[in-house]
């Protein structure tokens, strides 16, 4: 399964209309649309007419072919549901014609500052009792399953290490198997267990799928995600936002991380013999970690 997008059909339906009076240069920008459809609502002008070894004037005609203005419409109604997808492309974009020399040391000091900015509206807009419903939720839960896919598959791993040591199971369903080995655990779930989906844009829609499917069978389902707005927040029992805005991708994951680290730690903090556990696992690693002063060196 891909990315949450639909089809372009204004133009695919602009395109059959317009066969019959297209020139054999026109047929082939034709084809090449319709091929990439996501690639071409990515370039200028510029690009196109490159791509498909046409002049610009070329490239306006075909969009005038098409009973529209020019190409900026053109591109306009291609992108039409790819909105989500293209948004870090336009807004990087839009960047690099603003300016076009920043040091490395100003981009850093520029991202830092967007995480930073994240982290605090995440903090300002904690709800307490989603909060406490959501850690309710983990440590009642006979079983926790996490998934998340993409950029989120990452993140879904680190919760569930921060959460494999206070819970009875924890499953990760974002594996080497992909979304049909996380298909195939969902008839294994009961309105006893908790699915944690969890989705940033771009919105991947195995990930809402599978939460949909969870909550149609009555799982509970606890969502990490940007916003009410996000396509998992419908499925949710209880849901948790953190701001993820970035101007040079898709988004950040860093508030995720801090939402993910802060349930982790609250589920730790309410959990029965969490310090048992806890030295457990330390003692369980102390032979893997390495300790410089046993080798004698400096």
């Amino acid at each position: 399964m891909s990315a949450v997008t639909t089809s372009p059909n204004s133009i695919s339906d602009r395109i059959a209309r317009a066969q019959a009076g297209m020139s054999s240069t026109q047929h082939r920008m034709a084809e090449y649309v319709l091929a990439h459809p996501f690639r071409v609502a990515t370039m200028t002008i510029d690009e196109f007419a490159t791509a498909v070894g046409v002049s610009i004037a070329t490239a306006n005609r075909f969009a005038r072919a098409l009973d529209l203005p020019g190409y900026p419409q053109f591109r306009s109604e291609l992108a039409r549901g790819f909105e989500a997808a293209l948004a870090p492309v336009e807004k990087l974009r839009t960047e690099l014609a603003l300016s076009t020399s920043a040091s490395a040391v100003q981009v850093f000091a520029a991202t830092l500052e967007e995480d930073i900015r994240n982290a605090q509206r995440t903090l300002q807009s904690l709800d307490a009792d989603a909060c406490e419903r959501a850690v309710a939720a983990v440590l009642d839960a006979e079983r926790v399953f996490v998934v998340g896919f993409g950029a989120s598959g990452f993140l879904s791993g680190l919760l569930q290490r921060g959460l494999c040591m206070h819970c009875r199971t924890v499953e990760l369903l974002s594996g080497p198997g992909g979304v049909s080995h996380a298909a195939r655990q969902m008839s294994r779930m009961s309105p006893r267990d908790l699915l944690i989906a969890i989705a940033f844009p771009r919105y991947l829609a195995d990930t809402v799928t599978l939460a949909r499917a969870a909550q149609k069978n009555g799982v509970p389902v606890l969502v990490l995600t940007d916003s009410p707005t996000s396509p998992l927040a419908p499925t949710a029992t209880v849901a948790l936002y953190a701001q993820t805005s970035r101007q040079l991708s898709s988004s950040s994951e860093t508030a995720a991380l801090g939402l993910i680290e802060g349930l982790s730690a609250a589920v730790a903090y309410r959990a029965k013999d969490s310090v048992a556990a806890a030295m457990g696992v330390t003692q369980s690693v102390m032979p893997w970690l390495f300790h410089g002063a046993d080798s004698g060196k400096r």
